[in-house]
């Protein structure tokens, strides 16, 4: 069974379903954010706001006036400002600071600019709109400090793109762990088109310690990994590289020649028991090919199979909130919890953050 690592600062129970904060969170689809139009969504347990300033660039505040907590998203925009339509109050779309506030006399003391709705940094890319969670206020943060915005790697100009979405009902932890389980494929994921229990076999993969997260080195597919078998219409070698970053990140590139597919996956806790997968694809493959109907039937499908798993073990987890996780196959998965943890150390303690790799590790399972 696996013990979570000893790192001062953090303990067990500050990292088993423990949020983490400092990172940017996908928070919807660009193309739900249109025009003035106000749009919910929650991560992280917080309510937000969404919609577009004057120039289209997006914003996002907490959905809560500082006044009398009411949704802001009950209100208005009118391109520069977002107002609660509860008192009328007025705050900057971007910023939170408020702007005016009918209610007070022109001899009144009351310093509204000193006044602030919760706000995010927003961003985005690849077709989401990403928020930066710091804290669960948001109170305002040093911007020139803040990391880049994740984007898909893509290596032409030309290419396409799609999105997958799906509800989890589990915690962050349960669902990340699911993401880099190896060993489920043969059983959860049974087709003609992907892997049956017959194509069990042994695997070998090299991985390396990145920034905040762990690699799998490239290297060429496995045999009986059945999408990577049409890459060979090219005649060139297929390889692949897959990497985690937290907080919640897997990144897959998969080279051919001058060909290539790339995809992300990110599992994004909107509450402590309930999260939302995103996951999103491009790709210079097969041009003249319908591809992305067919990533979208196959993939609905892929990730249907997981969410029914996910809900099936909701009940076991609440008598046994521990999972048991083996070596090797289950190394990732550990390699998570004890980057989590030395990740919450280092915010506790404000020193670096302690690597659990320190060099090139090689696994073995069966899949």
């Amino acid at each position: 069974m696996s013990q979570l690592p000893t790192i001062p600062g953090a303990s067990a129970s500050s990292v088993d379903g423990e949020l983490l904060w400092g990172f940017w969170y996908p928070a919807m689809r660009s193309d739900n954010v249109r025009g003035r139009s106000l749009v919910t969504s929650m991560r992280m347990e917080i309510p937000l706001v969404l919609g577009r300033d004057a120039a289209g660039k997006a914003f996002a505040l907490r959905d809560v006036c500082p006044h009398r907590a009411f949704p802001l998203s009950a209100g208005s925009c009118d391109g520069q400002t977002v107002e609660c339509t509860y008192h009328g109050w007025r705050f900057d779309a971007h910023t939170g600071q408020c702007r005016e506030i009918p209610s007070i006399t022109a001899d009144s003391k009351l310093q509204c600019d000193r006044i602030y709705a919760g706000s995010f940094p927003c961003e985005e890319r690849d077709g989401y709109v990403w928020v930066y969670l710091a804290n669960p206020e948001g109170r305002a943060l040093d911007r020139a400090a803040i990391t880049s915005v994740p984007e898909l790697p893509k290596f032409s100009e030309r290419f396409r793109i799609a999105h997958l979405t799906a509800d989890l009902a589990c915690s962050m932890d349960t669902g990340i762990v699911g993401l880099m389980d190896p060993a489920h494929g043969p059983f959860v994921h049974q087709s003609w088109w992907w892997r049956s229990r017959r194509s069990i076999r042994e695997k070998q993969k090299t991985f390396e310690p990145i920034s905040q997260g762990f690699r799998m080195s490239s290297h060429a597919p496995s045999a009986n990994s059945g999408p990577y078998k049409l890459l060979r219409f090219y005649g060139e070698e297929v390889t692949t590289q897959i990497d985690f970053v937290l907080p919640n990140m897997r990144t897959e590139i998969v080279r051919c020649g001058d060909r290539w597919f790339t995809n992300r996956t990110t599992v994004t806790p909107v509450r402590r028991d309930l999260c939302r997968l995103d996951f999103v694809a491009a790709w210079n493959l097969f041009p003249w090919f319908p591809v992305t109907p067919l990533l979208r039937f196959f993939g609905n499908r892929f990730i249907a199979q997981d969410q029914h798993v996910i809900e099936r073990q909701q009940p076991g987890l609440k008598v046994q909130p521990r999972m048991m996780l083996i070596d090797d196959a289950d190394r990732q998965a550990r390699w998570y919890f004890q980057l989590k943890a030395a990740y919450l150390a280092s915010q506790q303690t404000g020193a670096p953050m302690a690597h659990p790799l320190d060099g090139p590790v090689t696994l073995r399972w069966r899949s």
